[in-house]
């Protein structure tokens, strides 16, 4: 941040995709920093500095430079050849630099040993997202293959580099925004004024009734339970059973724990932080489904008339 631009630049050319990641992030984060921090931050890097040995800036070229001028370009292409760190090909370096659905799309399309390869060129995490998407006996081919290599030929190279040519050409090594969708929608939805929110709604089950039902399931979710008031809350869950109740809150903050508790009786609440301290481990689809049912019983509530669910839009007469 505090270097020029073009210098700055040419730092982050020399580093890999994950490292230039990490940094962005940090470059924002830091951006607020206090000048305190920033003098912190200085000290730590010229002490870290001063453990870096001479030696180690620009040697591969310098090396590889002198045994040229020494034995000639032939015999030292042999040599370095021999003891050189071996780096990666540039063809498998923009692999790095794919969005992980590209991956999958090409592991999913492209021939196994090409996929084995590219998986195996991966760093962990990503290859395991990579994967997540293919069917078993994909996901098992490719493993074994990937285990199975020890070298590589050079016609696979070349497979791999005219793959990655093709997929570079359609765009698929730009990472893509999540835009739209049944959350973004429901965000809207709750800023409409009530009665259209609902008329919109009946008209899009008409059309895709699953699709609407996931929205309205977003527009109001079990974390929104602290926008009502504590009256209506509390009419909410007398209606819920004890038990789904423990279960729902299972998978809450605690504070969250405390408000829904607060609208009972303390029999009542000492029942479900009981029930809630005997259970162990709540599979996450448990405490959703139990969610999900508390909130439909919600939305019943609502149409009818026995709590209000206040939203940005709604009018009041």
């Amino acid at each position: 941040m505090l270097l020029d631009e073009s210098e700055a630049a040419t730092i982050l050319k020399h580093l890999d995709p994950e490292e230039v990641r990490s940094l962005a992030k940090s470059m924002f984060d830091t951006a607020n920093a206090s000048e305190h921090q920033i003098g912190q931050a200085l000290d730590q890097f010229v002490l870290s500095s001063r453990n870096v040995s001479a030696l180690a800036i620009g040697a591969d070229t310098r090396i590889r430079t002198v045994i040229n001028q020494a034995v000639g370009n032939v015999r030292a292409d042999n040599i370095l050849a021999a003891v050189a760190p071996q780096s990666s090909a540039a063809s498998l370096e923009m692999l790095r630099w794919m969005d992980v659905d590209a991956i999958s799309a090409l592991l999913e399309s492209e021939h196994p040993q090409v996929g084995a390869l590219i998986l195996s060129v991966l760093v962990p995490d990503i290859a395991a997202r990579a994967i997540e998407t293919l069917d078993e006996v994909k996901q098992a081919d490719l493993v074994l293959r990937a285990a199975q290599l020890t070298s590589v030929p050079a016609a696979a190279i070349e497979d791999l580099e005219a793959v990655l040519s093709s997929a570079n050409a359609d765009g698929q090594r730009v990472a893509k925004q999540a835009i739209g969708g049944p959350s973004d929608v429901a965000k809207i939805m709750k800023m409409m004024p009530k009665q259209l929110s609902e008329r919109t709604i009946r008209a899009l089950k008409k059309h895709d009734k699953a699709l609407a039902q996931i929205i309205e399931e977003e527009m109001f979710i079990f974390e929104n339970l602290r926008d009502l008031d504590k009256k209506s809350l509390g009419t909410v869950l007398r209606a819920v059973d004890a038990a789904q109740l423990a279960i729902a809150l299972k998978g809450t903050e605690e504070d969250m724990v405390d408000l829904c508790l607060s609208t009972m009786s303390q029999r009542a609440s000492e029942t479900i932080r009981d029930e809630m301290a005997e259970m162990t481990m709540v599979k996450r689809v448990d405490v959703d489904e139990a969610q999900k049912a508390i909130m439909q019983i919600v939305r019943q509530m609502a149409a009818s008339g026995e709590i209000m669910i206040a939203g940005a839009g709604d009018d009041y007469i």
